[in-house]
């Protein structure tokens, strides 16, 4: 069973370990901070589309508002190549460009100068790629409902907003004032994006033109379609709009398992702060594959079961209290999109914190015990093949281990703190100090230790750095018991709980021999508290 679990997780992390061996010149244009790139800053993305389910193609433009931030007669966009340039307009003519790869170098007669607001008009068309196995690979999913008609999405987090349409594909930037997607769909479907609906409109063709709105900042990857014979309903809940939009089969399974939202939007907001989109509201909206933390339209696709497709992925039993796609998918919308990573390196910030989420849910509502059981079940997932953060600047992502390693290394840091009500004040504040914001590693580790008032480096490091976990060696000599840590990362320094004689003690252990302070018989009359701490005893 769990082998059949870890499937798509393992295919993953194959396909990650081959991507850390070799980076070529078309990673270094998709991944990479380019001057053509930092020479500007997005403001607003308006994408208008028409999509063509018969032939699986699109054709229209985005339309790119921009700020410079230096001068500058050259730009940086991106387009798969499989997908076709139409033109680029800019002051009513057209630019000529220059493609490299799925790297698109945009030049301008005379140069923009520094500071300037500027606009372009990007014409394309094409098929954008298909998804084999969404959303573990990036592309359009083409499908049909028990009824025959049409049901399309996308999913394109790691593999790039641009496999779709022409934007600026790095995570280091996202347009401050939000997006606008008009689609144009057959008549009879309907298509659900980011934001806030803000009409139909019939275009006398056989199509129909959905308009969507985003008020916030928005991934690129974020930005969605969702075609289908969709229904909808929702209500406000404490103030925020909580709308769903499923197959018009599965409405009445849909009324009953999305009641979760409610119990998750309390947890979530007393944990980690208010709705981070609250004007643009929360959707969950049923696609054609399992899910993808879409901003403010999360996609929807567990079946209308527990778990995650009704099994539990820390094999604990506990994962079947919870609709997994609901929660994790959800949690993003606080570590993911509101607090987004610079780099897909450290991808960890998205998905460690946003697995943890998990736990933080049971905890809301189970208490405790269920949540620390279910968090050290996630350890059987972990692989430690190649360390959690990846190769920075050729978008490459580390080890899958950034899901359950990076929850468990949160669970750790926890209790290295000690103080619960220190700690969820830390998440808490973390969550809202860097709510809309794009950061690094660095960050995170640096606010952690002002917050906590602890150096926790070195921990940090062992866990996101290498594939190993700290090690807590224990040893006799004479009635007295010595311990130090094995680990990669130098002058490591943690803390760890141990129980003797029914009493709690902790112990500040480094890499050098320690000497308890109480007699023992044998070593094993200590137990560790591994189910506080991911490390292994020895």
């Amino acid at each position: 069973m769990k082998n059949i679990i870890l499937s798509s997780i393992l295919l993953l992390g194959i396909q990650q370990l081959s991507a850390q061996e070799t980076s070529t010149r078309k990673d270094s244009l998709h991944g990479g901070l380019r001057p053509e790139r930092t020479c500007f800053d997005v403001l607003r993305y308006d994408l208008n589309i028409k999509i063509n389910p018969d032939i699986k193609s699109i054709v229209g433009y985005n339309e790119i508002t921009f700020k410079t931030v230096e001068n500058t007669n050259k730009i940086q966009l991106d387009l798969f190549e499989n997908m076709q340039i139409d033109s680029i307009v800019f002051n009513s003519k057209k630019l000529s460009y220059k493609r490299e790869f799925n790297a698109v170098f945009i030049n301008f007669e005379t140069s923009l100068l520094k500071n300037s607001e500027q606009k372009i008009r990007f014409y394309y068309s094409g098929k954008p790629l298909v998804a084999k196995n969404a959303p573990w690979d990036g592309g359009f999913v083409w499908k049909k409902d028990s009824n025959g008609k049409d049901w399309i999405g996308v999913a394109v987090q790691g593999t790039g907003a641009s496999l779709w349409y022409p934007v600026k594909d790095t995570q280091s930037d996202e347009p401050d004032f939000g997006a606008s997607i008009k689609v144009a769909v057959p008549n009879g479907l309907m298509n659900v994006s980011n934001g806030r609906f803000l009409g139909k409109e019939d275009l006398k063709n056989d199509y129909t033109r959905w308009d969507w709105e985003v008020k916030n900042p928005i991934n690129t990857y974020d930005i969605t379609i969702n075609i289908g014979d969709y229904v909808r309903f929702g209500e406000n809940y404490k103030g925020l709009d909580l709308d769903y939009y499923v197959l018009r089969e599965n409405l009445e399974k849909a009324k009953t398992q999305f009641e979760e939202v409610k119990p998750m939007m309390d947890c979530f907001q007393t944990k980690f702060g208010e709705y981070p989109f609250k004007n643009d509201g929360y959707k969950l909206v049923e696609t054609p594959y399992l899910g993808m933390e879409h901003q403010s339209a999360v996609a929807y696709g567990n079946k209308y079961k527990k778990g995650y497709l009704g099994r539990d992925l820390s094999g604990t039993g506990i994962g079947l209290l919870f609709d997994f796609i609901i929660i994790h998918e959800s949690g993003h919308e606080w570590f993911g999109n509101s607090i987004t990573s610079k780099d897909i390196a450290d991808m960890w910030i998205h998905e460690g914190f946003t697995c943890y989420s998990e736990t933080v849910f049971l905890e809301c509502q189970y208490g405790y015990e269920k949540a620390m059981k279910y968090v050290n079940g996630q350890a059987n997932n972990v692989q430690n093949d190649i360390p959690i953060i990846g190769k920075y600047g050729v978008n490459k992502e580390g080890s899958g281990d950034m899901y359950y390693k990076g929850s468990l290394m949160l669970n750790t840091l926890r209790h290295v703190i000690n103080d619960d009500a220190k700690w969820w004040k830390i998440i808490l504040d973390y969550s809202n100090t860097f709510r809309h914001q794009i950061i690094e590693t660095e960050t995170v580790i640096a606010f952690f230790n002002k917050a906590s008032g602890m150096n926790l480096t070195p921990i940090f490091n062992q866990y996101l750095r290498y594939t190993t976990i700290p090690v807590l060696e224990l040893r006799k000599n004479k009635k007295k018991v010595e311990y130090r840590w094995k680990t990669a990362e130098a002058n490591f320094e943690m803390p760890v709980d141990i129980v003797f004689n029914d009493k709690k003690i902790r112990l500040h252990p480094t890499n050098d021999w320690k000497v308890s302070g109480f007699k023992v018989k044998t070593v094993n009359d200590i137990s560790v508290l591994k189910d506080h701490f991911y490390i292994e005893v020895k």
